[in-house]
């Protein structure tokens, strides 16, 4: 086997798992990965996004994006705003309901992300981080 095709398959192998831990530990307030991704990226953002800002940031398509606010909105986790210049954009912004549930699974995914990555040598996490980062970059770039 490449070191290419070993990098693939550790990198799906290890995403597939990460998501699968997370989701067990937020399994209690509901929230699947999907939906916790969507509202951290909504939290975390340095201002409002527009629905199709958050599915590219989020990485799906537009309608995927679409049928995940709804069920959020619903939830009273995120509002859709008027952009005032803009009849057709609506901004994603949390609700303080969203908010604070952002925090809950901070507080609940953080130790996790501190599990996995405890033993790693820090030179290491960096090395593979700037890795990951290039990975994307080039991937991005042939989208």
């Amino acid at each position: 086997m490449t070191p290419e095709e070993r990098f693939s398959i550790a990198l799906h192998g290890a995403a597939r798992n990460w998501r699968l831990a997370v989701d067990r530990r937020l399994k209690g307030l509901g929230m699947s990965q999907a939906s916790w991704v969507t509202v951290a990226v909504v939290a975390k953002a340095a201002a409002p996004l527009s629905q199709i800002e958050l599915a590219q940031s989020v990485g799906v398509e537009g309608a995927t994006m679409v049928s995940m606010l709804d069920r959020l909105e619903k939830a009273g986790l995120v509002m859709r705003q008027a952009v005032p210049n803009d009849r057709r954009m609506k901004h994603v912004v949390l609700t303080p309901q969203g908010r604070a549930l952002y925090d809950e699974v901070r507080q609940q995914a953080d130790p996790v992300r501190r599990e996995l990555l405890g033993g790693v040598d820090p030179a290491l996490l960096r090395a593979a981080t700037e890795l990951l980062e290039q990975v994307q970059a080039a991937a991005e770039a042939m989208v």
